[in-house]
């Protein structure tokens, strides 16, 4: 071997000095390595120093007057009622308290820019984690921060609309619906800058920059179309945050150039809103009109002239909410436009709760108002309790009465609403057509390709065969020239302008798809209606439509077109109704007990014999008081008179029941000769004789414990709904087997009758309240005895089979209403109604359902639903 020889030891085989040696090597190596890494890192930067530096230039100095120091600021005026300004508005801090942490906070600049180039900065000064309930929906990002530009009658929503645009702390850059990935992310202790370029000079006109710590976070991004030419207000959006603002003169991380402060701004270049409290005071408006006539579009009307007021009413939270990210998953049909039903899954929203804070926080918020709440301004009590919460020191306040005819600027608004809308839907048919003609292009295109394709598969077979058989090859076959796709009518077709009918130019209201007040919540409250005064505490009442004259007449009618159609669901049944239900049931009761007994001979006979011994006693303790008082012929006289009376009571046993003046009877349990005259009553009778007096009672009591001169009646359609108010069950009335309700009027004429035709008709009880209850055992006596003479002379349509409700086992007691009414042929069917002997076999059942290991099947001895002991599985 020679000495140029170098085996290759390994490093582990080697001497420490080797080893060592070797390593420090590589860490030279390494060294260089990372030196050149962060020359190319530090080159890289200077590069974007000096490309940044190429963008935007130091700011000359300037002379023009500047705006007044200490007057750029946060307009709290027009801000979210969750922006709470700390330390004189140069911080800011969101309110967290019963939902309002999932709200975003909002507040807008007081001064824009209208030219020039200018800053505002923004710092994160700490991050909240509000309490949440257990089982409540979290909307993510829990912690937000935008902060962007927009104009002054814009929504204070940054990304709602295009008359806005803002950055976010998660790197996006957003206008209105579109979001850009800027990578410009940003949090806690960082200070974000927002630059405004709208300088004319400048290469960057119409730009908006973003900076973070002082560096340049974003190239210059142009400003839409939208937003060119406009003044320009600083906007801040915020949730779960604390904040610090700062307008200037001095920024708190300088920029790669010199840029002036919004404070710095000359006045020439700038717009400041003044404050629009008047006298010191915020304005409080509480329109009041009437459901479905226009209300809420008026609201819209009055928010979209005047921006700079605050709506304070549930369907406000609700779109609050989804501005913020919180969507309500309402059921359709779900609520009314006045009090919308609230399904986000935040509970303390959709509990309510956070109204309940917005009514608390409100009123130290010097801002103007508009309490679009349209029941509870239509009610006095309600309406004093407003305004005890907006004392007069503080609030100018309003009241708005919008009734009658619409002023001209209201229909044209719903005008141009109407024409905004048709054209939006003729702009949704027109895409879909041509949606429709593409997709017939295209399956047309796929056609055709797929007919090609099998005629080059049919002509490769052909030659093949030809080939094999030694004969010529066809040649290509002549392929027509596919057709030129004609256009479809849809496409042909020019685009009609929209235009109104002329029936929806006479519309004085728009139609809405839901109600204005719930029916159920309409009905306790509009007979409270009236119109505000000024004596309730508003400094002024304003009738924008009509004169106050009018409108209180159009009120008068209305409430009573209401009374007239409406349920009153507040209605009590009174102590006196009780009394005489209760009086009422206990005389049937013993109705009952007399016609058993007397159908009954031994019975009948025992009380026969009992009333002759007691006449007989009762003859023999007068003529032995006589007697002993010297009157012996008077005795006698009253002896003879008693055998005359026996007599006549004999004669009376043959009365001519067939021609029995009912109405003449004087004691309807004894007709004179034992017999009471509900003798023959049948299951019929007795129906139609609860029926009579059940109806009697149910109007009189009505009237009475509503106690309204308006009102003394309610209509058929209601008859069902009051029946079991009052009486806790259901009204029943297939069990009557007719098929209109004039047909059980017949059955009740003389006590009940209707006034109007159908549904609508008005009940009225015939007798007056303090009849007596015999007078209803004649009238049905007299009824059944008109029946049974036509039945007797063959009339069979005289004959009544009334339907016996069969046992229900639901839970027992319940009142099984069913929902509707008649519906002019006896209506949809009423859950059967139970007797007493089939209430007490239910809970029979119901008792015996609790113990173990029993079955019930119908069985002959026993009852119909007798237990039978199960010995199988249980």
């Amino acid at each position: 071997f020679g000495s140029s020889f170098e085996p290759q030891i390994p490093p582990l085989q080697r001497s420490a000095a080797g080893r060592r040696r070797i390593m420090a090597e590589m860490e030279v190596d390494e060294s260089k390595e990372l030196n050149e890494e962060k020359k190319d890192v530090a080159e890289d930067e200077a590069a974007k120093e000096d490309e940044v530096k190429e963008l935007e230039a130091d700011a000359p100095s300037d002379s023009r007057p500047k705006v007044k120091a200490g007057s750029v600021a946060l307009n709290f005026e027009e801000s979210t009622l969750n922006a709470m300004p700390v330390n004189g508005g140069k911080m800011l801090m969101p309110l967290t308290e019963g939902g309002m942490q999932h709200l975003l906070a909002c507040v807008r600049a007081n001064t824009g820019i209208k030219s020039g180039r200018y800053m505002f900065e923004v710092r994160i000064l700490e991050t909240l984690h509000p309490f949440e309930q257990p089982g409540a929906r979290v909307y993510m990002p829990r912690q937000l921060l935008r902060l962007g530009l927009s104009q002054s009658a814009s929504s204070l929503f940054l990304a709602d609309g295009v008359e806005n645009l803002s950055f976010d702390c998660d790197g996006m850059f957003v206008h209105h619906k579109s979001r850009t990935r800027t990578n410009a992310k940003f949090w806690k202790d960082q200070t974000v800058a927002l630059l405004l370029n709208l300088d004319p000079k400048s290469p960057n006109v119409n730009t908006v920059s973003l900076f973070i710590d002082g560096q340049r976070a974003t190239e210059p991004i142009q400003l839409p179309e939208e937003m060119k030419g406009k003044t320009l207000y600083p906007t801040v959006n915020y949730k779960n945050l604390s904040l610090e603002v700062n307008f200037g003169p001095v920024p708190r991380v300088a920029l790669p150039f010199t840029c002036h402060m919004l404070q710095q701004a000359a006045a020439e270049d700038v717009e400041v809103k003044a404050s629009k409290r008047k006298d010191g005071k915020s304005d409080f408006v509480l329109p009041v009109g009437l459901p479905e006539m226009g209300y809420f579009d008026w609201v819209d009307k009055f928010l979209a002239e005047n921006p700079g007021y605050v709506e304070l009413s549930d369907r406000m939270i609700l779109d609050w909410a989804a501005k913020s990210g919180i969507w309500n998953r309402k059921n359709a049909g779900a609520g009314s436009n006045d009090k919308p039903e609230a399904n986000t899954g935040v509970i303390a929203i959709d509990d309510w709760s956070i109204s309940r804070v917005m009514a608390a926080v409100a009123p130290t918020m010097p801002r103007n108002y508009v309490v679009p709440e349209l029941k509870a301004n239509l009610v006095p009590a309600e309406r004093k309790d407003a305004l005890e919460r907006f004392t007069s020191d503080e609030f100018q306040r309003r009241a708005i009465v919008l009734m009658g005819q619409p002023d001209e600027s209201y229909r044209e608004y719903i005008q141009k609403k109407m024409l905004k809308e048709k054209e939006w839907q003729a702009e949704l048919e027109q895409k879909r057509k041509a949606q429709e003609a593409e997709r017939k292009r295209q399956a047309d295109e796929r056609k055709r390709k797929a007919q090609e394709v099998q005629r080059s598969l049919e002509l490769a077979k052909k030659r093949k065969l030809a080939q094999e058989a030694g004969e010529e090859e066809p040649g290509d076959e002549e392929v027509p020239e596919p057709e030129a796709p004609a256009e479809t009518e849809a496409a042909a077709e020019e685009v009609a302008p929209v235009t109104l009918t002329e029936e929806e130019k006479a519309l004085k209201y728009l139609p809405s798809t839901s109600t204005d007040i719930a029916e159920r919540e309409l009905a306790r409250s509009y007979a409270s209606f009236a119109l505000p005064q000024k004596s309730e505490g508003f400094e002024k009442v304003e009738f924008v439509w009509e004169k106050e004259a009018a409108c209180s007449a159009l009120l008068k009618s209305w409430v009573l077109e209401k009374k007239q159609t409406q349920r009153a669901e507040d209605l009590v049944p009174g102590a006196e109704f009780k009394q005489e239900w209760q009086k009422w049931q206990k005389v049937v009761a013993e109705w009952r007990r007399s016609q058993t007994d007397f159908k009954d001979p031994n019975k009948r006979r025992a009380a026969k014999e009992k009333k002759s011994e007691e006449a007989k006693k009762l003859l023999e303790e007068e003529k032995q008081n006589l007697i002993e008082a010297g009157d012996e012929a008077g005795a006698k006289a009253l002896e003879e008179k008693a055998q005359a009376a026996a007599a006549e009571a004999e004669a009376k046993e043959e009365l001519d029941m067939e021609n029995l003046d009912v109405f003449a009877v004087e004691d309807i349990k004894d007709i004179g000769n034992g017999e009471p005259l509900f003798a023959n009553f049948g299951y019929e009778d007795w129906i139609l004789l609860s029926t009579r007096f059940e109806l009697h009672l149910l109007i009189h009591s009505f009237k009475r414990d509503l106690d309204d001169a308006d009102r003394p009646s309610f209509p058929l359609k209601h008859l069902s709904y009051y029946y079991h108010k009052y009486y806790r069950k259901a009204w029943n009335f297939q069990q009557f087997s007719v098929p209109e309700f004039d047909d059980l009027l017949e059955l009740l004429k003389d006590s009940i009758s209707l006034e109007g035709e159908g549904q609508e008709g008005h009940l009225k009880a015939d007798a007056p309240a303090d009849a007596s209850l015999e007078r209803f055992v004649k009238l049905t006596e007299d009824n059944r005895r008109e029946r049974q003479r036509r039945i007797d002379a063959g009339d069979e349509t005289a004959r009544l089979k009334f339907a016996r409700p069969a046992a229900s086992f639901g839970a027992v007691g319940a009142p099984g209403v069913a929902k509707g009414g008649y519906g002019g042929k006896g209506g949809k069917r009423p859950y059967p109604q139970m007797g007493a002997a089939q209430q007490a076999s239910a809970q029979a059942v119901a008792y015996n359902n609790n113990k173990p290991r029993n079955t019930y099947a119908p069985q002959t001895k026993g009852g119909p639903y007798a237990p039978r002991q199960n010995y199988g599985r249980g």
